[in-house]
């Protein structure tokens, strides 16, 4: 039976092709109605007509067609596969060199700090948007395959409206798979694994290859100077929390505040160029490929040959839904007791099932408890920042910036408070939310050099508390 997915923001063309490509390799897919939907004329229509020489090349009975109106290709979907970036590269081009100015260095800035957290604050309304124009067009048991970051809070923000039937995906672990199996010397197949946690800082618990426990070997390959190398980073979270988890040296370097806080740290561990942890290494990459977009149609060149499929979960996940085949993934999900030592309704990434019946996540238990704890310094931010975009407080965008790991690693409060001030006021064409709304400075006190604190009367008991104090004190000496 046809199926139809909807695409929304197809405009992302090398993604979108991606996704493509992998749906026409499916042959349950292969007869599917997709729409292309994107705010952009021009690189929507390239992507249109791209996909129909796809179609056309490889004899497919897929129908492709586009629109620039939402509500048009969500109308009567299967499926909505949502992969935005709203504001673009204007926006992001705010979320990495304001913080910059602040002494916040981002490698990637799309995830956690103040590069993802304004990016959620502009995605999250979007995605609501979205899953309302799902709720009231779409067929029955549609599902919503949410690609957009920032990850986490993007479905934590969807968890708030949304029982079912989303899900968010990343590409995270099977990438990290690869390194394993490189390091390790064996097959990525033939790897079994169970990983939780949260997007971007997912744990693999257990590593076996064929039985055998793959953690001594990986252990003792990252102490070689040429692998560590390779993710100093990802290596030194390794040796001192024990699990590996499942970013890149460029990402996870921005999600803790040990490794990009002053130049000694990003000398010493975020040396290597690009993603190995280079300032503003994908600003760099973004700000190339929209000029390079600008002079030449990316597809111009592309083949339209369909051949595998890629490491993407999409196709497999609607493969699995059409033919009652399940399909095991890694998914990001409301944590309804999936994972029993991180909060309840915050987006976990844990093992989920598809099949006809629609997304069944498992459970995963209580994580290792340092690994949970590490896992809840970006929760925390991300609640904040959730809450920030839905209601539209402009002290919450303070408070998710607060607690964000990096940001307090290098700012005070104050410095913190002006650069979200900053943030917003420059991105506000893509934050209606904060409409007429302000970050109110606080007030600066100058204390006199000859200013005395006043002097309060202590409560007698912890006066006693003192006193008893300082005769442990004398009695020590």
């Amino acid at each position: 039976m046809s199926r139809k997915i909807a695409m929304i923001g197809a405009g992302s063309v090398v993604f979108c092709k991606t996704l493509l490509s992998d749906i026409m390799a499916t042959p349950a897919l292969a007869d599917s109605e997709i729409c292309l939907m994107n705010r952009t004329e021009p690189k929507l229509r390239r992507m249109e007509a791209f996909a129909q020489r796809m179609v056309k090349e490889n004899g497919l009975p897929t129908t492709v067609w586009a629109t620039l109106d939402r509500c048009e290709a969500i109308r009567d979907a299967d499926f909505v596969v949502v992969m935005i970036q709203v504001g673009g590269l204007e926006a992001y081009t705010f979320d990495y060199e304001i913080p910059l100015k602040y002494g916040v260095d981002q490698c990637i800035g799309d995830t956690l700090g103040p590069g993802g957290v304004f990016r959620g604050l502009r995605t999250i309304p979007v995605l609501i948007d979205i899953a309302g124009d799902m709720e009231r067009l779409a067929k029955p048991g549609a599902i919503l395959l949410q690609y957009a970051n920032p990850m986490a809070a993007n479905c934590l923000a969807l968890g708030k409206i949304m029982n079912s039937g989303f899900v968010g995906l990343c590409h995270g672990v099977q990438t990290t798979l690869d390194l394993i199996a490189g390091y390790c010397g064996v097959a990525k197949e033939e790897i079994t694994y169970t990983c939780g946690g949260i997007n971007h800082m997912d744990w693999f618990l257990t590593l076996e290859h064929k039985g055998r426990d793959l953690y001594p070997i990986l252990r003792e390959v990252f102490e070689r100077p040429e692998y560590y190398k390779n993710e100093k980073v990802r290596g030194e979270v390794f040796r001192h929390f024990g699990y590996f988890m499942t970013e890149s040296t460029g990402h996870l370097s921005e999600y803790v505040p040990w490794f990009r806080k002053n130049r000694k740290a990003l000398d010493l561990y975020c040396d290597e160029p690009g993603f190995g942890g280079e300032t503003g290494a994908y600003y760099t990459y973004s700000k190339a490929l929209a000029t390079k977009y600008a002079k030449h149609d990316p597809l111009e060149f592309e083949t339209a040959k369909i051949e595998s499929r890629s490491v993407e979960y999409c196709s497999h996940i609607l493969e699995a839904v059409a033919t009652g085949k399940p399909f095991r993934f890694m998914g990001n999900v409301r944590n309804d007791g999936y994972i029993s030592n991180l909060p309840d309704g915050c987006c976990v990434e844990v093992p989920t099932f598809a099949d006809d019946t629609g997304l069944h996540p498992t459970r995963v238990g209580a994580l290792p408890p340092q690994c949970a704890a590490a896992c809840m310094t970006n929760v925390n931010s991300q609640i904040l920042a959730a809450e920030a975009a839905l209601n539209g407080d402009t002290e919450h965008v303070v408070h998710a910036m607060a607690l964000d790991p990096l940001t307090s690693a290098v700012c005070t409060l104050r410095e913190i408070r002006e650069m979200c001030s900053e943030m917003l006021e420059a991105e506000r064409a893509w934050l209606p939310q904060f409409a007429g709304k302000t970050i109110a400075p606080k007030p600066t006190i100058v204390i006199p050099a000859n200013c005395q604190p006043v002097q309060v009367p202590l409560d007698p008991a912890l006066a006693i508390n003192q006193r008893f104090a300082k005769l442990i004190e004398q009695k020590t000496d």
